[in-house]
């Protein structure tokens, strides 16, 4: 290696390698996180050859243990984890890895391994399977018909749910108002997503607010 990027990547190993050596099968335990919304992704396992990969390609590469081989995640998929920042526990037995996830991470189609997180949270859910929608192109969809409207559409379907809620606000029958609350919020869901927000991320706006 003589190229500053390799350099680099050289210093990177050094500062960050976790002791390896305190396993008997010389396999240290790695956390994958998404760097954007923080949500844990999976749990893999790395030797030093693994972890050399990881950091010269920039993409999370694990030993196999079933395999009994490196196995970069996504070479088959495609849904590649692309490493942004690398972290060492503080005894050094441990990394956690914050990566943007090129796809679905767990081999079911989810988004991570740790989906029962989300069970008894139907908006977290929703979120995920308008996300899917989106990403599937599924024909017949009606969210991948509001995302071939555009923006703009979206928003202005939004507003027109939003006005629909405010009239049936009015009147006395509960079940119209809900039924045009879950309206308005299902597309206020579609309009975040086209945005690229999460609801994570309007929650904690609120969460500062409430501290303010």
């Amino acid at each position: 290696m003589n190229t500053q990027k390799d350099k680099n990547s050289l210093s990177v190993i050094e500062k960050l390698k976790p002791a390896f050596e305190k396993f008997p099968d010389l396999l240290a335990p790695v956390i994958i996180q998404d760097a954007t919304t923080n949500k844990v992704l999976m749990l893999g396992y790395m030797n030093e050859a693994a972890f050399e990969k990881t950091i010269i390609e920039k993409k999370v590469t694990f030993f196999s243990r079933s395999k009994q081989r490196l196995w970069t995640k996504g070479e088959t998929s495609g849904n590649f984890l692309f490493v942004k920042n690398i972290f060492r526990d503080c005894d050094n037995d441990c990394l956690l890895i914050k990566a943007q996830p090129a796809g679905p991470v767990c081999h079911t189609g989810a988004d991570t391994c740790f989906n029962e997180n989300n069970e008894g949270n139907f908006l977290l859910q929703l979120e995920e399977i308008i996300q899917s929608r989106k990403k599937e192109k599924k024909e017949g969809s009606y969210v991948n018909s509001l995302f071939e409207k555009g923006i703009n559409k979206i928003a202005q379907k939004v507003g027109e749910e939003a006005v629909e809620l405010v009239i049936e606000a009015k009147d006395n029958n509960d079940n119209l108002f809900k039924n045009e609350a879950a309206d308005l919020l299902f597309h206020y869901l579609v309009l975040l997503n086209a945005k690229g927000i999460q609801l994570n991320d309007i929650e904690e706006v609120l969460k500062q607010r409430h501290v303010q």
